[in-house]
């Protein structure tokens, strides 16, 4: 009686299988590190989210005229076609000058502790101000930008229909704030992985699950962890063997531009995970196109380990299991121009 007792419990029929029992260990080592993305945007503390505002947000996000040569705009290079980047190693600004770094996507990075590669703006609000008055980037001054927005009629009533009851409504900040509220819906949930998280066994493939386990294993999972997988803390790139010139440019202190700490060389904010295979190139300094040799390169530099060919397929088959819902935005007929509306500078 009691050997049928046990081949009925170890028998194919029963629940509590070996694979149930592997998928529950994993799931809940999984837990312990990450969060799946939330269905609805979060609010920003300090500027609630209405739909004035965040349809201001989104006209000023993809308006090119906010820039000197009303040819660049914020979609340019955080493009929602491509991940939220734009698929260059370094993004091309005013008069084709190329900016310092990688443009991080723009996806999720509500999520992120801090926005730019340094965390040198604390929060995407602040964020959205920063390259309209960067003379590499958009190349327009405070005074211009605003004095433009203020000759639109169209963005004069947005404004005021935004932030109802202020005596000058169109300000840069009240733009910065605009823009960001809209950046905050720009959210993917639904990955594959974030269906694993609540519980959904079968939304990882074997080989992903392989990859999870390694991810998690191989310690990649201590900095690449929270709802970003990523974003949540600075790190040295190269703690266990430094990258060449070409990913790690001696001339590109990091973090350490901001805090004035050497403590802080070369160390930058740990990007996000999330549709980590939509926004190749890869890095800071954009130099690496091919997510395998990324991650390859992440192995040795990082936890010092020459990962093999089995391996690295392995965690990118896991890392295209982060790619989530893409956000459905309808491009925008933006208000037109005045008379009196500035030109474009050359």
């Amino acid at each position: 009686m009691v050997r049928r007792i046990v081949v009925a419990f170890l028998g194919l029929g029963c629940a509590f299988s070996a694979p149930a029992f592997a998928d529950a260990d994993l799931l809940g080592k999984a837990k312990q590190f990450f969060t799946p993305i939330p269905t609805t945007p979060p609010e920003l503390p300090g500027n609630p989210a209405t739909p004035a505002k965040v349809e201001l947000g989104k006209d000023l996000y993809f308006d090119p005229r906010l820039s000197a040569s009303h040819s660049i705009s914020c979609a340019s290079c955080h493009n929602l076609g491509l991940g939220g980047a734009d698929a260059q190693p370094t993004s091309i600004g005013h008069h084709w000058q190329r900016g310092g770094r990688n443009a991080p996507t723009v996806l999720n990075a509500v999520f992120n502790l801090a926005q730019f590669w340094d965390g040198r703006a604390k929060d995407l609000e602040e964020q959205a101000g920063g390259p309209v008055v960067n003379p590499i980037e958009m190349a327009s001054q405070e005074v211009d930008a605003v004095g433009l927005l203020k000759t639109i009629p169209g963005y004069r009533d947005a404004f005021a229909a935004a932030f109802p009851g202020e005596a000058a409504p169109v300000s840069l900040a009240n733009a910065q704030k605009a823009i960001a509220v809209f950046e905050a819906t720009l959210i993917t949930p639904n990955a594959p992985f974030d269906r694993f998280l609540k519980g959904d066994a079968k939304a990882l493939s074997p080989v992903e699950k392989e990859g999870l386990a390694l991810f998690l294993d191989k310690g990649c999972a201590n900095c690449h962890n929270g709802v970003n997988i990523g974003g949540g803390m600075y790190a040295k790139f190269g703690i266990a063997l430094k990258p060449g010139p070409e990913f790690l440019p001696p001339d590109d202190k990091g973090r350490a531009k901001v805090t004035k700490s050497q403590d802080d060389e070369d160390a930058f904010k740990v990007p996000t995970l999330r549709n980590i295979a939509l926004t190749a190139p890869y890095f800071h300094t954009g130099k690496e196109w091919d997510l395998r040799k990324a991650v390859a390169l992440m192995g040795a530099t990082q936890i010092g380990e020459q990962l093999s060919e089995d391996d690295i397929n392995k965690i990118t088959a896991f890392l295209g299991s982060l790619t989530g819902e893409q956000p459905k935005v309808t491009y925008p007929v933006l208000p037109p121009s005045a008379s009196t509306t500035p030109q474009p500078t050359p």
